[in-house]
């Protein structure tokens, strides 16, 4: 009797398990989450025993999986924005055990259902996410694989400290990217300059916690440029040595010993002129490279999100080309020479090829072709001279918006 009393209780305790953790495997939605714990895709049982060990404490905690980190996130909270989960990690790093709490931010659009419920499954993610670090140089560290020994997780962050005096020495920055008009966190790049030399000291990831580089100039003075294609340029500036003087404008925080740098993206208007620099062609041909997926589907989503948009693409080449122009094949492979055709054409030709086959991709992936224009310059309209160390960049094809 004991026995299979025992075997019930058992039985029960399985289905308990089971219940609690049918979110496994499922993607976090876009949004921000307050984060405790992160472990590798090989230890999701582990995570799954935190979350145990935390509701045995009534703490309630959930778990989700972030593909482009290819790891497991224990959260406790979910935000639709960024300064409420700040202020939130803020209060939750004052329980000792969560001291190293940090905000997870999963790129993206944000919405009503992912308030409610911020994991989703069937979706993969089409933008990189961030993590937070702290590093003297800007650069972001992944965190370290756990051991099989460790059950407590993997902080991405460094423990807390409070400065005397704050620079953006010794204080973190998050450079947030993010477009208010569609609720969407944007992944993208930000330019750090020294602007008393007016030049590049190194390009960072936007929503992550880092460190800035220091200028070392007479006036400490960074320059702050973000450029997602899709979005117009936003520039701010903020100071080395004192950047608590620079909280008072409208777009710097300071949440806890965070300081945040709103980067408030608004798309391209009618007249705006984009230069789509990371789509990239093999050798004469109208065929892209795999790599220029990414800003090819930046501009897919900018056609999908907005139906009114209407584009004209123009096509550059580097120099007046006379030859063989290698062109898709009836397979239509964007990103592969498989199965391509040859033929000869000029530069112009060339260029017309390749705005043309954006316009194909883009017609492939539902767009109307009576949304879009192609206009062909060959090498009638060089930015740099053909035969100088950027003549590669001449080879581009530019985006005009003709009406929104």
């Amino acid at each position: 009797m004991k026995s299979c009393t025992f075997l019930l209780l058992f039985a029960a305790l399985v289905c308990s398990h089971i219940s609690v953790f049918s979110q496994d495997s499922k993607e976090l939605a876009p949004g921000y989450y307050v984060v405790i714990g992160a472990y590798a895709k090989t230890r999701e049982n582990v995570a799954q025993n935190y979350i145990e060990t935390l509701r045995l404490k009534g703490i309630k905690a959930e778990y989700g999986f972030n593909t482009s980190r290819n790891l497991y996130f224990v959260y406790l909270k979910y935000f639709d924005n960024l300064k409420e989960s700040l202020r939130d990690m803020v209060q939750t790093r004052k329980n000792q055990e969560f001291k190293e709490a940090w905000v997870r931010v999963v790129p993206g659009v944000i919405t009503p259902e992912a308030t409610t419920t911020p994991v989703v499954t069937n979706e993969k993610p089409t933008e990189k996410q961030p993590v937070k670090t702290e590093t003297p140089v800007a650069e972001v560290v992944t965190p370290p694989t756990e051991t099989p020994t460790d059950t407590t997780g993997i902080t991405d962050n460094p423990p807390i400290v409070q400065y005397d005096t704050m620079t953006l020495g010794n204080t973190e920055v998050f450079l947030s990217l993010y477009n208010a008009r569609n609720t969407r966190i944007v992944d993208g790049e930000v330019d750090v300059i020294d602007t008393d030399r007016a030049r590049q000291m190194t390009k960072v990831k936007g929503n992550e916690y880092l460190i800035l580089p220091d200028p070392k100039s007479k006036s400490g003075q960074l320059t702050l440029i973000c450029e997602v294609f899709g979005y117009r340029k936003i520039q701010h500036e903020i100071n080395y040595p004192l950047p608590l003087a620079d909280t008072v404008k409208p777009h710097i925080d300071l949440m806890g010993t965070t300081i945040v740098i709103n980067f408030d993206l608004t798309r391209y208007h009618a007249g705006d002129i984009a230069t789509l620099f990371h789509v990239y062609f093999y050798n004469d041909a109208a065929v892209m490279l795999p790599e220029s997926k990414y800003e090819l589907n930046n501009l897919l989503q900018l056609m999908q999100e907005d139906p009114n948009y209407r584009i004209r693409l123009h096509g550059h080449t580097n120099g007046n080309y006379n030859g063989k122009i290698i062109s898709m094949g009836p397979e239509k492979n964007f990103f592969s020479l498989t199965g391509s055709k040859q033929g000869m054409g000029s530069a112009k030709d060339l260029s017309q090829a390749r705005a043309e086959v954006i316009k194909e991709y883009l017609v492939a992936n539902g767009i109307a072709a009576n949304r879009m224009e192609v206009k062909a310059w060959g090498g009638k309209r060089p930015i740099y001279d053909r035969n100088s160390a950027n003549a590669k960049k001449n080879v581009r094809v530019e985006v005009e918006i003709l009406g929104e």
